[in-house]
C-alpha cells in the first residue's frame, strides 16, 4: 500500500493494479499531467479500499481482476461507503456481464487496457466532473442497455415519492446523462447543492452509485425526453 498526501486542487487519484509495471507506470504517466495528482496505489481490491478511506481521492482507476478482493466488490465496497468517490474500470475484460456488473457496482466509467494516455486522462475528468465515461468498443453497448428500458405509463403516480422535489429534478438531469456541473447550470443551483442532492438521491434509492441510480431513474421513464 502506497498513499502519498493530496494537493488541494488537482484532481486526486488512486492506481489500482495487480501488476506492478502497469500500476507504477500508470501512477507516473498521470503524475507527470497538469491537473492530476495520483495520492495513492494499491495492489488489490482490499488494500484499495484502505488507500481509498486514508486518501480520499476525486478518482480511483481500478483494474477488476486482482487477488484479495476484485475490482468490481472493491468498487462496490468505495462507492458504497464514499459515494463522493468516482471510479473508473481499466482492465482486460470486455464481456456485457462484467461490464453492467461494474455499472451495478457504482463505476463511473469502463475503459478497455490498451486505451491511450488521452482517453484515460479524459475518462479521469470527466469522472471528476460527474459525468459517466466508457470506452468506444463499449461505449454502443451501454447505451443500448440504457436506452433498452421502457417508459413510465402515463397514468402511472409520480415514481420516487421518497425524494424531494429538488432530488428529482437532478435525478431526471442525471439520467439524461448530464455532469453535476451541468445539473447546475441548468437548475441555477450551487455545484455543492448538486452534489448533496446526488448524495440524497443515492440513499433513498439505495443505489451504488451514478450508474445504479440512472438505470433506476432510466426503468421509471426519467432521461428519455
Amino acid at each position: 500500500m502506497t498513499a502519498v498526501p493530496p494537493s488541494t486542487d488537482d484532481i486526486r487519484v488512486v492506481v489500482v493494479d495487480d501488476h506492478q509495471i502497469v500500476r507504477e507506470g500508470l501512477a507516473s504517466l498521470l503524475g507527470a499531467l497538469d491537473g492530476i495528482d495520483v495520492v495513492g496505489t494499491a495492489a488489490d481490491g482490499r488494500d484499495a479500499v484502505h488507500v481509498v478511506a486514508d486518501t480520499r481521492p476525486d478518482v480511483v482507476v481500478m483494474d477488476i481482476q486482482m487477488p484479495q478482493l476484485d475490482g468490481i466488490e472493491a468498487t462496490r465496497m468505495i462507492t458504497g461507503r464514499q459515494p463522493e468517490v468516482r471510479v473508473v474500470m481499466l482492465t482486460m475484460n470486455e464481456d456485457d456481464e462484467t461490464v453492467l456488473s461494474a455499472i451495478r457496482a457504482g463505476a463511473s466509467g469502463y475503459l478497455l487496457k490498451g486505451s491511450g494516455a488521452d482517453e484515460v486522462q479524459t475518462a479521469i475528468r470527466a469522472a471528476a466532473a460527474g459525468g459517466m465515461v466508457f470506452g468506444a468498443t463499449l461505449a454502443g453497448r451501454v447505451a443500448s442497455y440504457f436506452s433498452g428500458f421502457s417508459g413510465a405509463r402515463p397514468t402511472e403516480p409520480e415514481p420516487f415519492p421518497e425524494l424531494t422535489a429538488r432530488e428529482r429534478d437532478v435525478l431526471r438531469l442525471l439520467a439524461a446523462g448530464r455532469s453535476n456541473d451541468a445539473i447546475a447550470a441548468e437548475l441555477y443551483v450551487s455545484s455543492k447543492t448538486v452534489r448533496n442532492a446526488v448524495s440524497g438521491i443515492y440513499a433513498k434509492l439505495h443505489a451504488a452509485g451514478r450508474a445504479e441510480a440512472i438505470i433506476k431513474a432510466r426503468e421509471a421513464g426519467y432521461g428519455r425526453d
